[in-house]
């Protein structure tokens, strides 16, 4: 069963203001078993927009859904022509200090597990371990009939040879890697089957109207099971894909904190939601807890 997109949400009930005090975070690493569930927000100070922030991309743009993109290959081509282009700038994106400080937490011991709303791979080029990946991965391919999956830079190369000179300038690049294109810069934009068995590519990622396969959403009630709390980085919990993780912590009496500036579907069920911003937030809470931020870390898997 697919799920049915949900791109908004307004509060229905007056919540209680946000905290500027991130110690509750600190006292919550300082006990450790903390699992991280991260979302858009965290990788804006990376250059990647959100999607419900102010100035998110749902202001301006509409996401590909699944029905859409398997049911209309013009769908498809405009798809992967802004995809393509988004490509060549959300590839290159570098973890900020936000995804170093989680990464930093998870070297010390104090992390349970990461699951991430994100499809960019920050937190894993940032050097964090065993990172669930809710919402899959612009740096994968999938092929919907034969279940082929390819990197995403052997992707880029093909299209790159099928459409020399494609070099329109986007008005905005969206949190799916997607740019913002008018019909006129896609023109008779090239797309390229799988070369196993031509069948229609897919970026191995969840689209808005498609479900998180059960498996994956298993392996993440699991983690949920086994924290001691759960830490919500950068999630206005909008979509159920998420939500459902800390309505089970909270159901099973494990604390919710959430950091996040702006109200978040999940804040009744929270003890604390801090609303300042990511990146100085948890380098606070790092200080505090003196862990450095230095480590080892890679790129992430971008162009080449």
């Amino acid at each position: 069963m697919r799920m049915r997109p949900t791109l908004s949400w307004t509060p229905t009930e007056d919540l209680r203001p946000g905290s500027t005090d991130p110690e509750p975070v600190a006292d919550a690493l300082r006990a450790g078993g903390v699992l991280v569930l991260s979302g858009a927000g965290l990788s804006t100070e990376s250059g990647i927009p959100d999607y419900r922030g102010k100035g998110g991309s749902l202001s301006r743009h509409t996401p590909m859904t699944y029905q859409e993109f398997t049911a209309d290959a013009r769908a498809r081509r405009r798809y992967w022509a802004r995809s393509h282009l988004g490509w060549r700038t959300f590839g290159r994106a570098r973890p900020n200090t936000g995804h170093r400080a989680v990464a930093a937490f998870g070297r010390h011991g104090l992390l349970s597990g990461v699951i991430t709303q994100n499809v960019d791979g920050l937190h894993q080029a940032a050097g964090s371990e065993g990172v669930v990946e809710l919402h899959g991965s612009l740096a994968r391919v999938v092929c919907l009939s034969c279940g082929a999956s390819s990197p995403r830079r052997e992707l880029a190369r093909r299209l790159e040879e099928a459409n020399a000179g494609f070099r329109p300038v986007a008005a905005g690049l969206n949190p799916d890697g997607d740019a913002d294109l008018t019909d006129d810069q896609v023109g008779d934009f090239r797309v390229v089957p799988c070369s196993e068995c031509g069948g229609v590519l897919k970026p191995d990622v969840v689209f808005f109207g498609e479900a998180v396969p059960p498996q994956r959403v298993a392996h993440c009630r699991e983690l949920v099971g086994r924290a001691t709390s759960l830490l919500v980085l950068g999630s206005s919990l909008t979509v159920m894909s998420g939500l459902r993780f800390v309505r089970q912590a909270a159901r099973t009496g494990k604390p919710v904190l959430i950091v996040n500036r702006d109200p978040t579907r999940g804040d009744h069920e929270a003890v604390t939601r801090v609303a300042l911003p990511l990146g100085a937030t948890l380098t606070a809470v790092a200080d505090r807890l003196a862990v450095p931020l230095d480590g080892h870390h890679r790129p992430p898997d971008g162009p080449r």
